[in-house]
């Protein structure tokens, strides 16, 4: 945090009164706790969400349509979904100056946050979250909300990135990594399924989160089933398929995605049978017939791309992913087209255990 900015000036503007102190541990914004009164003060990161306007629009018109659906079936808006904090004069974020902008929400108290191992009831109740997220959401314009980050999801525009990456070869690093490149480019088919399925009507264009890593959602502290989905920075038109690959591509996996023991990365059924589970309880009746097909299918897409992507950011000289050693977006790169090949031969048994679920 900018050590000028005046943090009681800021509070001011959200006509609370209380102490401050560092919370949580986001990768992308600054966030803080106010006591007494509980209140979440976060600095947005403008140098990757370069609209705040466009971007809080996008959660203050979800949040409160979420918060409706809540109410309407006897629940607790402040408690089931993020609640917007308005300024004094009446907006949705604070902009202290030009390059420090701030947004507040009402704290959900009595919950906690899953960061390290998780069990197989971890993921049931995750996929639940996530899945009554989605199934309250599914009857949302999807194309009245703002692209927050462009392309985000498009895999087919990533893969000509890759290939941009490889013909320039900027870093020197193309002969070195021919395997990586050669699987890649062989997997390459399957990047636009999922975009030719939306344009087909096949796959519903949906109010998509877009990062719904298992640290996304706040947890009941006595009971551990979700209590809310989180961080909604990325909420946009999309894929429920993004949603549901990018949930097992880390939460199906037997490693960190940065391991480089690659006898020790699989993907583990048991794990995407639980998240799908709890997902396919809330989803069952609003999901197209094609997007349950590809449920197991989108799991490897949502896996190949995070594996291009990092392949890519290599070979341009590691611009975009932060790295912490030699090859760290190598490594990363392997990690992930492990999964890749392991996800292609078990596509059979992941769409059984589907079949399964919904008999």
């Amino acid at each position: 945090m900018n050590k000028q900015i005046d943090l009681n000036a800021v509070f001011t503007q959200f006509d609370t009164k209380t102490a401050i102190a560092p919370y949580g541990n986001g990768h992308i914004n600054d966030t803080y706790c106010c006591e007494p009164a509980k209140y979440i003060l976060q600095k947005i990161n403008t140098s990757i969400f370069t609209d705040p306007d466009a971007l809080m629009e996008n959660i203050e018109r979800v949040t409160a349509f979420l918060g409706n659906k809540i109410k309407e079936a006897g629940g607790d808006p402040e408690r089931e979904t993020l609640t917007v904090i308005k300024t004094k004069d009446g907006k949705n974020f604070y902009r202290y100056d030009d390059e420090n902008v701030f947004r507040m929400y009402t704290f959900i108290t009595h919950t906690k946050s899953i960061e390290g191992d998780k069990t197989l009831t971890d993921l049931y109740n995750a996929g639940k979250g996530f899945g009554k997220f989605q199934q309250m959401l599914s009857d949302y314009p999807a194309d009245t909300l703002h692209e927050t980050i462009r392309d985000f999801h498009h895999t087919a525009k990533r893969v000509e990135a890759l290939k941009t990456a490889i013909s320039e070869n900027k870093a020197g690093r193309a002969a070195s990594v021919q395997a990586e490149i050669d699987f890649a480019l062989k997997h390459a088919s399957c990047a636009d399924t999922v975009l030719n399925g939306i344009a087909s009507g096949e796959i519903l264009l949906r109010v998509t989160h877009n990062d719904t890593k298992i640290n996304n959602i706040l947890f009941d502290e006595i009971t551990g089933e979700a209590v809310a989905v989180i961080d909604l920075d990325t909420v946009m038109p999309g894929s429920m398929l993004y949603d549901f690959g990018d949930a097992l591509r880390m939460g199906g996996s037997t490693a960190a995605e940065d391991e480089t023991d690659l006898d020790i990365v699989h993907f583990d059924k048991a794990c995407f049978e639980s998240f799908a589970k709890g997902y396919l309880s809330e989803t069952k009746d609003v999901l197209t017939e094609k997007e349950i097909e590809l449920l197991p299918f989108s799991v490897k897409l949502m896996t190949y791309e995070c594996g291009i992507r990092f392949l890519t950011d290599y070979l341009n000289g590691d611009t975009y992913f932060k790295i912490h050693r030699e090859h760290h977006n190598l490594d990363r790169a392997r990690n992930q087209f492990k999964l890749v090949a392991e996800l292609d031969q078990m596509e059979t048994e992941l769409k059984d255990i589907v079949k399964g679920l919904l008999a």
